[in-house]
């Protein structure tokens, strides 16, 4: 293929996507930059559902949008996001996620920030949506957009634009991408955060832009919610041992918090002002979750949500911070 063919080259790591992939082609497919331009490569992990199906017949239907389909046999997001970089050919590589559904003017805006020279990493904000219509998938949404939950992570709530450590999937040139040593593959989770660590090590600014706008679709239960943040913060402190210097004070409080209630468990069966230390920080604790879930039953006018939403910061916190403490005691 002409390596001069294409702008833009969308680049999407995929695994059993039946039920969202057509919604990301369709967002595609409505960009308002020139068709012409841009191609769509889908790294997929050997999906066992209908998405290759889907994907195919999304092909014929709409030939004018040149989408490839690459194999990704070690089934994980990094080697996925590097197998679509190599069998890409744009000058610019826009990340895309099979869970998400950019704004129109999503890969306009991309390249119009890159172009502008603002930062050698661009993204956005990501709107999140649940995965599904059930109370529970809607307080995961909810949490997932909540600072008690996630934090100074600014693509997850902020109107503002400037400098920023990482963005959501992120757009950069094809020719930095593999200058700074493309993904780093023995990294499982925090991929991204890593890639924007070597960029920004190289003098590069990763460039956080409100108007760069997708829906995102988040877990739909617990146990996937747990997964997500058992992986997310396992992985972080492997990134971590690489790049020290970039750790947060969102990223240390969920390691932190769960060691806290280790700790304060064993000391309470020794001493009874351990245990009413412990009660009362925890009551605090539960008091503040309690207050955000009001506040959200009344947003959503569901006051299932007062209970819900609680529940869903909690699994965050805890399974991201139990995931750091046993990747730190393994200590591989």
């Amino acid at each position: 293929m002409d390596s001069s063919k294409y702008k833009v080259s969308i680049i999407v790591p995929c695994y059993n996507e039946e039920s969202t992939i057509q919604l990301l082609l369709d967002a595609i497919l409505k960009q308002e930059f020139p068709r012409d331009q841009m191609e769509v490569v889908i790294a997929d992990a050997q999906s066992q559902d209908a998405t290759r199906q889907k994907i195919e017949e999304f092909q014929h239907a709409h030939p004018q949008l040149a989408i490839r389909v690459v194999d990704n046999p070690k089934r994980t997001i990094p080697a996925a996001v590097n197998a679509a970089a190599n069998a890409s050919s744009g000058e610019y590589l826009v990340r895309m996620d099979a869970h998400s559904v950019p704004y129109p003017d999503y890969v306009a805006t991309c390249l119009q920030n890159l172009e502008q020279g603002k930062g050698a990493n661009v993204g956005g904000v990501w709107e999140i949506k649940p995965g599904s219509q059930t109370p529970m998938a809607r307080a995961i949404a909810a949490a997932a957009a909540n600072r008690l939950a996630v934090g100074d992570a600014r693509y997850r709530y902020s109107d503002k634009s400037g400098q920023v450590d990482t963005v959501p999937f992120g757009s950069f040139r094809r020719d930095l991408f593999f200058a700074v040593g493309a993904f780093d593959e023995t990294l499982l989770s925090n991929e991204d955060y890593e890639f924007n660590a070597r960029i920004q090590k190289q003098g590069g600014k990763i460039w956080f832009d409100p108007a760069i706008r997708c829906v995102y679709f988040a877990r739909k239960n617990l146990r996937e919610l747990a997964k997500q943040y058992w992986r997310y913060g396992y992985w972080k402190f492997q990134m971590l041992k690489r790049y020290p210097h970039t750790l947060r004070w969102r990223q240390a409080l969920p390691p932190l918090f769960v060691f806290a209630n280790l700790l304060g468990i064993i000391l309470s069966f020794f001493s009874q002002r351990a245990l009413y230390l412990y009660t009362g920080v925890l009551a605090l604790y539960l008091l503040i979750l309690l207050g955000a879930g009001i506040k959200e039953a009344v947003r959503q006018k569901d006051l299932s949500q007062v209970i819900y939403l609680p529940v869903a910061i909690m699994c965050m916190h805890f399974a991201w911070g139990a995931g750091f403490l046993f990747s730190a005691i393994l200590k591989k």
